[in-house]
C-alpha cells in the first residue's frame, strides 16, 4: 500500500475523531448546564432522577455505555441498529453533559450568595442576576476544570473505535496488522496538534477572562 493511500487512510480518520469532538462539546455544554440545574432543583424526585443519571454516567466506563448505546436498539427492537457514529455520538454526549454538569453546579454553587442578594436590592430579576452577575464568575471558575475535560475528550474520541467506528486509532491499528507500524505515529502527531491547539485556545481564554477576578 503507497505512503499516499495510507496518508489519505489516515486524514479521514482525522476527520472523524475532530467531528466526534465537535458534537459532542457542543451539545454536552448546555446538556451540561441544563443537567447542573436539575441537580440543584428544589424539586426532589426530579433531583434525584438528575443525580441517579450523572451517578451512572460518571461511574461506569465509556466503553461500557458506548456498547450499550448502539446495541441495546437492536436488542429491544431487532433490525433496528444506530450508525456507528451516530451510537458514537449520543453516548459521549451523554456521558460528558454528567461531568460538565458537576463542574456547572461548582461554579455555580461557589458564586457568594450575597452577590445574589445584592443584585435583589438593585431590582434585578432572577435572570438578570443569574447572566449579568453569576454566569459571568461561573465561567471565570470553570475554565480550568472544563478545560482538563476537554483536553480528555480528544483522547477519548479514540474508544469510538470499541464500536468499530473508523476513527484514527482503529485505522492505525488495521495498518498494524497487516505489518505497517509507522501509522501509529500518525496517530500520535494527531493527538499531540490536537491537544496543544486546544491547550492554547484554554490558555488564551483564561487570560481574556482574567480581567475579571473573584
Amino acid at each position: 500500500m503507497s505512503f499516499e493511500t495510507v496518508t489519505i487512510t489516515m486524514m479521514k480518520g482525522f476527520m472523524l475523531n475532530i467531528q466526534l469532538f465537535v458534537i459532542t462539546l457542543v451539545l454536552s455544554l448546555p446538556l451540561g448546564l441544563v443537567v447542573s440545574f436539575g441537580t440543584m432543583s428544589k424539586f426532589k424526585p426530579l433531583s434525584w432522577l438528575v443525580r441517579l443519571y450523572v451517578y451512572i454516567m460518571r461511574s461506569t466506563p465509556l466503553m461500557l455505555q458506548l456498547a450499550v448505546v448502539y446495541y441495546l436498539p437492536g436488542i429491544l427492537s431487532p433490525g433496528h441498529i444506530l450508525p456507528r457514529m451516530t451510537a458514537a455520538s449520543v453516548a459521549f454526549v451523554l456521558n460528558y453533559a454528567a461531568y460538565f454538569s458537576e463542574i456547572f453546579r461548582g461554579g455555580i454553587q461557589g458564586v457568594p450568595r450575597g452577590q445574589q442578594e445584592a443584585g435583589q436590592v438593585l431590582g434585578m430579576t432572577r435572570r438578570q442576576i443569574f447572566f449579568q452577575v453569576t454566569l459571568l464568575q461561573v465561567v471565570k471558575r470553570i475554565v480550568p476544570p472544563m478545560g482538563n475535560e476537554i483536553i480528555t475528550l480528544v483522547k477519548d474520541t479514540s474508544l469510538s473505535n470499541f464500536i468499530m467506528v473508523g476513527e484514527i486509532i482503529k485505522l492505525a491499528k488495521d495498518f498494524g496488522n497487516k505489518g505497517m507500524i509507522w501509522p501509529l505515529f500518525y496517530a500520535g502527531l494527531f493527538f499531540l496538534v490536537f491537544n496543544g491547539v486546544v491547550t492554547l485556545l484554554l490558555s488564551r481564554t483564561e487570560k481574556k477572562l482574567d480581567y475579571f477576578r473573584v
